[in-house]
């Protein structure tokens, strides 16, 4: 099958499964993580844009949905990516609970900028991982475009003394990120782009405009792994694989894309199985001597059974996915 051709409806309906899987502590503002999942013939995959996308960007998710699970996936350069522990918008007490369910993780991305939260919560929090994990360490800050340009100037010049790898998506738009990189450049603190890059109508926007320093890339909002590679050619800079709180079914994708990556300059942020508490599979992607395994994942039917959806999730998911494959019908007729 092409990598272009798209499967009839029925065929994605005939194995189709809702979940609602618990997480660990809230994150992105949800308690529980809901997913739909369903087979091809090269194997499992899932179908999770978050509720509040629309069709039209949803309907992207679907697109690598259906090419993860219909077409194989391109060579790999390794079978194991190295990943970073995610640390929520908790206490700051709460920080060595969140990072023993990373083992082995050199790396830690804390989320900052929380509508929620407060910047002195955001040190406090960023200083609690250091200490926890040490000078060698490497922290990673993700403000998921919280701060206008003057409050991520501060909040930047606040964390500085903690050794930050980088700041991912400070501000919204490409041209804040711009300008907040022009301003901060002489502290040698890179800037990533996440939802510049994923929720853009150009992914590309941002290299051409010079707004950061690496990007931040996921398979399944570009529309693939050969989507996603594409960008990555063209883009012409360093890049982070990661993931938007799946399954291990859908932690698998990000894994391929991972291992089909020329080169890895960081740590990948595909440990995020560690914030569910639980999964549709007996053997999650979860990090293990700070990586994953790259290997796709079949559900357990007991686990899909246990914590399936309920009856009008179930229903809303359906009808997301027929509306979404009728989109992604009209665009590729």
């Amino acid at each position: 099958m092409s990598a272009d051709a798209l499967p009839p409806l029925h065929d994605l309906l005939a194995t189709a499964r809702v979940v609602a899987l618990p997480l660990v502590t809230r994150f992105r503002g949800i308690d529980v993580r809901e997913a739909l999942l369903f087979e091809g013939p090269e194997g499992w995959t899932e179908f999770a844009p978050f509720a509040e996308y629309d069709d039209e960007e949803a309907a992207t998710w679907l697109g690598a949905a259906i090419d993860f699970g219909w077409n194989p996936t391109p060579s790999a350069h390794r079978d194991r990516i190295p990943v970073n522990a995610t640390v929520p918008a908790v206490d700051a007490d709460a920080v060595p609970a969140v990072l023993e369910r990373f083992p082995g993780c050199r790396t830690a991305k804390v989320k900052v900028a929380a509508s929620d939260q407060t910047l002195e919560q955001d040190v406090a929090r960023v200083r609690a991982v250091r200490e926890a994990i040490g000078p060698e360490g490497r922290i990673r800050v993700d403000a998921n475009g919280g701060w206008n340009i003057d409050e991520a100037e501060h909040a930047i010049h606040a964390l500085a003394p903690f050794d930050l790898e980088y700041v991912e998506q400070p501000c919204p738009s490409v041209d804040e990120l711009a300008e907040i990189r022009t301003r901060t450049k002489y502290m040698g603190i890179p800037i990533a782009a996440d939802e510049s890059v994923r929720r853009a109508d150009d992914p590309l926007a941002v290299a051409a405009a010079r707004a950061a320093d690496l990007l931040v890339v996921k398979a399944a909002p570009l529309g693939g792994i050969r989507r996603a590679l594409d960008v990555v050619e063209r883009a012409g800079l360093p890049i982070v694989v990661s993931s938007a709180l799946d399954t291990s079914v859908g932690l698998a994708m990000g894994a391929h894309l991972a291992a089909a990556v020329p080169t890895l300059d960081y740590d990948c942020g595909l440990g995020t199985a560690s914030l569910l508490a639980a999964d549709v599979t007996a053997e999650p992607l979860l990090a293990s001597g700070g990586a994953i395994d790259v290997r796709r994942v079949d559900p357990d039917p007991a686990l899909l059974n246990r914590y399936a959806a309920d009856a009008d999730r179930t229903a809303w998911w359906l009808a997301r996915l027929e509306r979404c494959h009728a989109a992604l019908g009209v665009g590729t007729a």
